[in-house]
């Protein structure tokens, strides 16, 4: 009777976990994909050693020469620092969710990319660890991750595009 107990629990257990990831997945929040607040990436961000900078020095979404992280995805901000961790590289963002880039579904205003500053490092983990994709005409040279994501060289900055919260 006692080894039926444990089981039992085990079962309960799992199913009231797999209830609460499905409440979770009803309403948005068992996925990286939901939009965060500026502070909260700000937050994040600085926790694991990432600073970003404006032109303007400000973080105003409607200001172009702002760098903002209002509305921007948890998988961008899941990406960007899992991707410091993998390259070891100091990294530093220029361009988020502010207006001024290009429209479309996986914008930056949409909240899927992110620019930051080109360093060597970045270029050498970039160009070691993902496929070369070739010279997208408009854009700049691109590499694409294992994971889907697309790092382009736009020339002044690195353009990344998180798909998924992996590098």
């Amino acid at each position: 009777m006692s080894t039926i107990r444990p089981a039992v629990r085990r079962r309960m257990l799992t199913l009231l976990l797999a209830g609460v990831a499905a409440i979770g997945t009803v309403l948005g929040f068992s996925t990286p994909a939901f939009a965060i607040s500026h502070s909260s990436a700000t937050s994040q961000l600085s926790a694991a050693g990432i600073t970003w900078s404006s032109s303007g020095n400000c973080s105003d979404r409607y200001n172009s020469t702002c760098t903002s992280f209002e509305g921007i995805r948890q998988a961008t901000i899941d990406g960007i620092i899992t991707f410091k961790r993998a390259s070891g590289c100091a990294i530093n963002i220029t361009g988020g969710t502010e207006t001024g880039h290009a429209s479309g579904t996986y914008s930056h205003w949409n909240g899927y990319k992110v620019d930051i500053t080109k360093t060597t490092c970045v270029y050498n983990y970039i160009s070691r660890s993902y496929t070369y994709v070739g010279y997208v005409s408009g854009w700049g040279y691109q590499w694409r991750a294992p994971s889907g994501n697309l790092y382009t060289d736009e020339g002044n900055h690195w353009d990344i595009l998180y798909y998924t919260c992996g590098c």
